[in-house]
């Protein structure tokens, strides 16, 4: 028995999340939808333009949210990121522990610098756009990688978004290398259209001789492939991933192996904050497959964990909301 179901590498990011409409993106000039890497001047600009705009905060960073989701279901995690020794760095430690997580982070490791921060940004159609200033989470490298932890995990989570930096790429490389020296399956998030887009060569740099696991959303599925269609998209796809699952937002989704497609039904809900949904619904989908359910039975986990996620505002459900729904679901699909 593995001592951690998951165990994750990715940005350590302090979400500052704001509710805005679609034309104050356009006057902020913000591309609207996407991930958008900027440095702490233009973070400051933007915060300083929104003035007293209220907005909710939070730990973050794509692979920490799956993380956290994957111990709230129950499930045991392990995360390694780079803060700094400020006010965001202890928020984000204290609030990584509390999501019952396990870390590399410790007062050593907090040096200086500033915490990284995503400004989130939700329209009225529940779409969310983002502007991330790194921070120090850009030096993170292999050395804050814990190869006894990979060891002694089912599943490596790579997150796509460290394609963007030299340092972090080669901290991915690195956990892919270790994880498939020591036979821990390795699941990767494309993480973004924009990842695909203007990084794809990185990405497979990341994704090497392939990963047993690839979660992706259409767009970035088609983006990866280049391709026009989906089943050309899959086709590309099982050259590189071992399973993959494609997450297609009102429409479900597909999760496809060598063997054949599962096709997971959409759970019907009015989406208010799409922010974390592909985040949350990788989390319920490895904390499923780690914890006894077959694909089928993770994927209807996921679906409907990410639905009750876009009901509210938020990346993340709280603990009581998680662990509610994983009884419900119990009783209900695995009776």
């Amino acid at each position: 028995m593995k001592k951690y179901d998951v165990y994750g590498l990715g940005n350590a990011l302090v979400d500052l999340e704001y509710e805005v409409s679609p034309e104050r993106l356009a006057e902020l000039e913000i591309e609207k939808g996407v991930m958008t890497l900027v440095d702490e001047a233009q973070q400051a600009k933007v915060v300083e333009a929104l003035g007293a705009h209220e907005c909710n905060r939070g730990s973050g960073g794509s692979a920490a949210n799956t993380i956290i989701a994957v111990s709230q279901f129950g499930g045991k995690a392990f995360y390694s990121c780079r803060v700094a020794d400020d006010e965001m760095g202890h928020f984000y430690v204290d609030d990584l522990i509390h999501g019952g997580v396990t870390t590399n982070i410790h007062p050593a490791r907090m040096g200086q610098g500033v915490t990284g921060k995503c400004l989130v940004f939700v329209t009225p159609d529940a779409d969310r756009t983002m502007n991330t200033y790194l921070g120090v989470s850009a030096d993170f490298s292999k050395n804050e990688v814990d190869e006894a932890a990979i060891e002694d995990a089912a599943y490596v989570y790579i997150e796509g978004y460290l394609v963007t930096g030299d340092g972090t790429k080669a901290a991915a490389i690195h956990a892919h290398k270790v994880a498939t020296q020591c036979d821990t399956k390795i699941a990767l998030s494309l993480s973004d259209p924009n990842m695909v887009k203007f990084f794809k060569a990185g990405l497979l740099e990341m994704i090497d001789d392939g990963v047993d696991l690839l979660f992706a959303n259409e767009d970035e599925v088609l983006g990866m492939a280049e391709a026009d269609n989906l089943d050309a998209a899959i086709d590309y796809l099982k050259s590189i991933a071992k399973e993959c699952v494609i997450t297609r937002g009102a429409k479900g989704a597909l999760i496809f192996d060598q063997s054949g497609v599962i096709e997971i039904a959409p759970v019907p809900v009015k989406a208010i904050d799409t922010v974390g949904a592909g985040d949350m619904f990788a989390g319920a989908y490895l904390y499923g497959i780690t914890n006894g359910m077959s694909r089928q039975q993770a994927g209807d986990l996921a679906a409907l964990s990410a639905a009750k996620l876009v009901s509210s505002f938020g990346p993340r459900l709280k603990l009581e909301q998680t662990q509610t729904l994983l009884k419900e679901f119990s009783s209900e699909r695995l009776s």
